[in-house]
């Protein structure tokens, strides 16, 4: 698939859901600019380059300067938040956006990161909604903030990906364009591509080492040794990016300084070399120059990705972050390199998964294998294939692989029969296997964890089946295929009823929380009970269910606010006592007839 392939295949995807919100009734007319940012900033979060974002568009002044953000995302320990800002074309062939206009399009993003801060942006809003409360956040929680990031979501091409940081009340702003070029690479599974350091530039010289060619492998060998400070700054960089799928699951839902690396990193950084196990880095490509004594070095690596010694690495960077005591100018970590060859892609992914698998199996994490060839989400996908809905006319697709639905929508050459594959696969149709993650442990009662959203949700899904293989059936069926889909439907039906306009008195803000919470209480209160085939079959629910999970809606959100008065649902969502307070909740009693729960 070419760059502007995905582009029209994007185009394609966005005017469905305009067209399918449209006939939905969603309240007001949805908006292309806002839609493009739903679908990009989604893809930006399965890229693990930011936590699960929030939609929200509000744009104002303050004096002479245009304030706007489009949407926002924040880490769990709430040290982390990054700002979207749009700058939409919608135009049917790829529109180049000029440095100066996305530095321009930024700036109203850093000046409404800038007023939040200051505290007189909170003062000339209204005191409710998702916008109030991101800005309480900012205000409350600016001293904490670690890492803040602006970004502008474009549909064009621009020459810059990446722009001089700006200095906002005394704290660095990283500022990045997400253009139409680096969501091609993401949804096109060359993420790591982005990943890269340059020796030269960060030291000064090359990074010695001891390489090791061999013309007759598909890889290259090489020891070296990192300094502590080039890893802090490549994790600061990259977040969990730099780790490679499995690795970013021993991380957990935060990252824990491991004790016995920061007491090292404290008292003995010139013994961490000899103490830690050390890295197991791979990359696409690297670059060997001489160094002063004649040895050879890095003075170029790119597509770097760590497949083993995650605990270190980010113990490194949270332990120095945490303690500013910590100096790592004396810290060197042991580091093999596997330098990748070849030009096939799928077997280089195969040799970084085994890589990773072998490298892991020696130490006592146990992993989790998150990879897409899973037997569950081969199964899963084939499902989607084979199961038709009651019409015979219509289906629900799986995207085991990021990009799938695209791709599969491209295959077809002309307009008439993608439209004909969209009205038979409607993108509202369409599930990723972290939507798959939360509907399924929204289910299961795990409302706290499915609020830590993205990877993080499907990390420790993919964990908890590993821990009980009994939690689906091996293999899948079709019965649990279609009460599983049943599932989604009822989920997404709560969404849709508290987000539409008519709502928004009632249920301002954390509306996925609200329907997570919902169904979760849902599910353990009436066990057993819920006709899911009924749903299936209807492909929706009745006016009386409707009705039920509305009121039960209202009790959750009400809990939310008594519980925690003026703070965001999202991360009073995160919270353990937040479930128990759910539990406790009185909800109305079940009125008779409603057909889709069964009579106790």
């Amino acid at each position: 698939m070419s760059i502007e392939e995905f582009h029209r295949s994007l185009r394609a995807e966005l005017q469905a859901v305009v067209a399918e919100r449209l006939s939905s009734d969603e309240g007001s007319f949805p908006s292309e600019e806002l839609i493009y940012a739903e679908l990009a900033m989604d893809q930006i979060a399965n890229a693990n380059i930011c936590e699960s974002p929030t939609v929200c568009h509000w744009t104002g002044t303050i004096g002479n300067a245009r304030l706007r953000i489009t949407g926002y995302a924040q880490s769990a320990d709430e040290t982390c938040l990054d700002l979207f800002v749009t700058r939409y074309f919608g135009t049917e062939e790829i529109e180049a956006l000029r440095d100066s206009e996305a530095a321009s399009t930024a700036k109203e993003g850093i000046k409404f990161l800038f007023e939040a801060a200051s505290g007189r942006l909170g003062a000339k809003i209204e005191k409710s909604g998702e916008i109030y409360e991101l800005v309480l956040f900012i205000r409350e929680q600016w001293a904490s903030l670690q890492q803040l990031r602006v970004f502008v979501v474009t549909d064009g091409l621009t020459k810059s990906k990446r722009f001089a940081p700006k200095e906002v009340q005394g704290k660095i702003v990283a500022i990045e364009a997400m253009d139409i070029e680096r969501l091609y690479r993401h949804t096109s599974g060359k993420p790591r591509e982005e990943v890269s350091i340059s020796f030269e530039q960060t030291l000064g010289r090359p990074l010695p080492c001891i390489h090791v060619p061999d013309p007759d492998a598909d890889y290259e060998y090489a020891l070296t040794a990192i300094p502590g400070e080039i890893i802090r700054e490549l994790y600061l960089r990259y977040g969990p990016r730099l780790l490679e799928a499995n690795v970013r699951t021993f991380l957990g839902y935060r990252s824990k300084v491991n004790q016995g690396i920061a007491d090292t990193l404290l008292r003995e950084p010139e013994h961490f070399m000899a103490f830690n196990n050390g890295l197991v880095m791979v990359c696409d490509s690297a670059q060997l120059s001489r160094c002063e004594d004649g040895g050879l070095g890095f003075s170029l690596m790119s597509g770097l990705q760590i497949v083993n010694g995650g605990q270190t690495t980010s113990s490194i960077f949270f332990a120095s972050r945490d303690r500013k005591d910590i100096d790592l100018s004396h810290v060197m970590v042991p580091a093999k390199i596997i330098i990748l060859k070849g030009d096939d892609d799928d077997a280089r992914e195969r040799l970084i998964a085994n890589i990773s698998r072998f490298a892991n199996s020696q130490n006592a994490v146990k992993t989790s294998d998150l990879s897409a060839n899973r037997p569950f989400h081969v199964q899963l996908e084939k499902l989607s294939e084979e199961v038709w809905c009651a019409d015979g006319a219509s289906r629900w697709f799986y995207e085991r692989a990021a990009g799938a639905y695209q791709v599969r929508l491209l295959r077809e050459r002309t307009d008439a029969k993608r439209r004909e594959f969209q009205r038979m696969v409607p993108t509202r149709h369409k599930l990723s296997k972290n939507d798959i993650a939360k509907f399924h442990e929204a289910w299961r009662a795990k409302p706290a964890q499915v609020a830590l959203a993205g990877e993080k949700n499907f990390a420790a899904f993919m964990s908890a089946l590993d821990d009980n293989p009994e939690l689906v059936p091996t293999p899948l069926t079709p019965e649990w295929y279609r009460a599983m889909i049943a599932k989604v439907i009822i989920f997404r039906a709560i969404e849709g009823a508290i987000k539409k306009k008519e709502a928004k008195e009632v249920f301002r803000q954390g509306w996925v929380n609200i329907a997570t919470y919902t169904v979760a209480a849902l599910s353990e209160k009436l066990p057993g009970r819920i006709h899911f085939e009924m749903v299936w079959q209807q492909q929706g629910i009745s006016d009386r269910f409707a009705h039920l999970l509305w009121e039960w809606a209202k009790i959750v959100n009400a809990t939310f606010e008594r519980i925690a008065p003026g703070r965001q649902f999202s991360e009073v969502a995160k919270r353990a006592d937040t479930w128990k307070a759910i539990r406790t909740a009185t909800f109305p009693e079940l009125p008779e007839g409603i057909p889709e729960i069964e009579e106790s």
